[in-house]
């Protein structure tokens, strides 16, 4: 979802632009409509403000190439990886080998949900699929990556290498995640995310409101 914001920009530069997501989109929004005490007039917790909810294993082309839709959740309930020809576009659900596998520590996270999301959808790829990572954080100093493939994955993710136990990786992420905080700036991009990158609606005084909520980490 951290990609709203640049899909709605392209939207006014492209009209006929249509933007999608994964229908659980619809679980988040009902979380943190409960969170930011939205109303249903401002977001209802539908999914409307995309204009298309992907569902698991749905097939779309991108002019010629065949593209197909995994639901991948852990991470969110909402994480999708996207699987475009020879390529797969994984989002915060896997990343480079040597830094492993995204925190599932958000409202509706599971580690074990992120462990059979890969084990079984991502690994289930040929090996010799390119896995494009969402983000990667460059551990010992390397220069920064984006390309691995599903081959390496199982033989050098530190994490959900094929080897690896569900009960050590689901143990491994609760305990790193309980040591992490909150990423800068969650909370006000969540309220333009969830709005598929437009932001609150103006109040009576005309001006738009990003609400920080106070004590919302331990709500959540």
């Amino acid at each position: 979802m951290c990609c709203s914001q640049g899909a709605d920009f392209l939207k006014t530069k492209f009209p006929g632009a249509k933007t999608a997501i994964g229908e659980h989109v619809k679980v988040v929004q009902a979380f943190f409509k409960g969170v930011f005490n939205i109303p249903d007039s401002d977001l209802p917790a539908d999914g409307s403000s995309f204009d298309h909810l992907f569902t698991d294993g749905e097939a779309f082309k991108l002019g010629e190439l065949e593209c197909k839709i995994l639901h991948t959740p852990g991470h969110t309930p909402a994480c999708v990886t996207i699987v475009v020809g020879d390529a797969c576009f994984t989002g915060d659900t896997i990343f480079m080998p040597d830094f492993g596998s995204a925190r599932c520590d958000f409202p509706k996270g599971s580690a074990t949900s992120l462990f059979h999301s890969v084990r079984d959808k991502i690994f289930s790829l040929p090996d010799a699929t390119r896995v494009f990572v969402g983000h990667d954080y460059a551990p010992g100093g390397r220069p920064i990556a984006w390309e691995t493939t599903v081959a390496k994955c199982k033989e050098d993710n530190k994490h959900l290498k094929l080897g690896e136990s569900e009960e050590s990786f689901v143990k491994m992420r609760t305990d790193r995640d309980a040591t992490l905080g909150a990423p800068k700036l969650l909370l006000p991009a969540l309220q333009v995310n969830l709005r598929n990158g437009h932001l609150p609606p103006a109040e009576d005084n005309g001006i738009a409101y990003l609400k920080i909520p106070i004590n919302v980490i331990g709500s959540a």
